[in-house]
């Protein structure tokens, strides 16, 4: 297996993202964000390619009930590994890393969404230990990143949430 490195991402990382990644406005976007102590955007770099990546939303979440059922909870969001590393854990790597970031900035549990038709990714977070959060599925936007525009997108997620003190992730 490849070794990977995590980091979270510089502002000089801007143009290997939107080289290996694309989505130039996702990355200014969520680097402003970052600078601004909203957010924390983390890197799976693979011989100095960027090979996938997470973002964890700090500030409070766009939805009003997510808001009012998981205050204070910070959200992972953005979860990508490029197709042709897909598949070779580094998805996990990057909630590891995730995880152990959240731990540090004190927090003790944290939030996702995940599209109903989307029940491979599912199993993925389930197997790291999240879980359903107990209420029904949430209307939210889904926004995409194609040729240099936000798209967004109505969207109904389920909300799966993962009690960061129970374990530590490698």
């Amino acid at each position: 297996m490849r070794h990977i490195q995590i980091s979270q991402a510089a502002t000089d990382d801007l143009p290997a993202l939107v080289d290996a990644l694309g989505q130039e406005r996702y990355f200014t976007a969520h680097l402003a964000r970052q600078r601004d102590g909203h957010g924390v955007l983390l890197v799976a770099w693979w011989a100095g390619v960027p090979v996938g990546d997470v973002y964890l939303w700090l500030g409070s979440a766009e939805e009003a009930e997510v808001r009012a059922r998981l205050p204070g909870v910070p959200l992972l969001t953005h979860l990508e590994v490029v197709g042709r590393h897909r598949n070779k854990r580094i998805g996990t790597q990057l909630v590891a890393a995730a995880e152990r970031r959240l731990r540090a900035l004190g927090h003790t549990r944290v939030a996702l969404g995940v599209d109903l038709d989307n029940p491979r990714v599912c199993r993925l977070y389930k197997r790291l230990g999240f879980e359903e959060w107990g209420y029904p599925p949430v209307r939210t936007t889904r926004v995409d990143y194609r040729a240099g525009r936000a798209v967004r997108t109505a969207d109904v997620c389920r909300i799966l949430v993962k009690d960061l003190s129970l374990s530590l992730a490698s």
